[in-house]
């Protein structure tokens, strides 16, 4: 089981580890975190990640192709042309091409989302749309060999619901459990169908503040 997943600058980190964590376990994974550049890789918070394989050198028949999301740096990086073809390419020979938040804008970017129906981040379902994939307020939606997770915490669940159709769900469930997957949230304020709309509010303008380009070059 070949897992390719892509970093980039300024992704979201819990984007790529709820799946990460999950893949890790599976019998015979082997995974490799793909970038432009073998060089640490700034995400959106503090933590910075070194890249195991680059474009050039990674493997050309995946069994899954996934990309993260994030806030500025999805957006620059759904414009690079060197990973769109990095993905486009890769894509014809993948068993699975998936994403989690944001990053259904980057496969949508490639062209690999139109017809299919997939999710993304709530703040983004609009951007979605714009590039052909029928976008659906779902956890986690699987359509044909197309799999995508919402919003950021949502890639544990997407990552089980992968597990579940690659080995069968009796071993997803021992995962889930060997994670202890068992939210109890202190707050009923995960979704803005249920939070208070001055909390959804907030969050969309600190979303629009974190889509400018950051101070750093990195």
């Amino acid at each position: 089981m070949q897992i390719s997943m892509l970093i980039y600058p300024h992704f979201t980190p819990l984007d790529l580890f709820g799946p990460l964590q999950i893949w890790s376990q599976l019998p015979g994974a082997s995974i490799e975190l793909v970038a432009k550049e073998l060089k640490p890789i700034a995400t959106d918070t503090a933590a910075r990640l070194l890249p195991t394989h680059t474009y050039e050198t990674a493997s050309r028949h995946p069994d899954i192709l996934f990309a993260p999301g994030g806030t500025y740096g999805t957006y620059a990086i759904s414009e690079d042309q060197a990973t769109l073809d990095y993905l486009n390419d890769r894509a014809q020979n993948a068993s699975w091409i998936t994403s989690v938040c944001t990053g259904a804008l980057i496969m949508g970017a490639a062209g690999l989302l139109k017809g299919y129906r997939a999710t993304t981040h709530w703040a983004a379902m609009d951007q979605l749309k714009e590039y052909g994939a029928e976008a659906v307020n779902e956890r986690w939606v699987i359509d044909r060999n197309r799999a995508s997770g919402g919003g950021v915490t949502a890639g544990i669940d997407f990552g089980l619901a992968m597990a579940a159709e690659i080995a069968g769900e009796e071993v997803a469930r021992m995962l889930q459990l060997a994670v202890e997957y068992n939210p109890a949230p202190p707050f009923n304020s995960g979704h803005p169908d249920v939070a208070k709309p001055e909390t959804v509010d907030a969050v969309l303008a600190g979303f629009a503040a974190a889509s400018a380009p950051p101070a750093t070059n990195d």
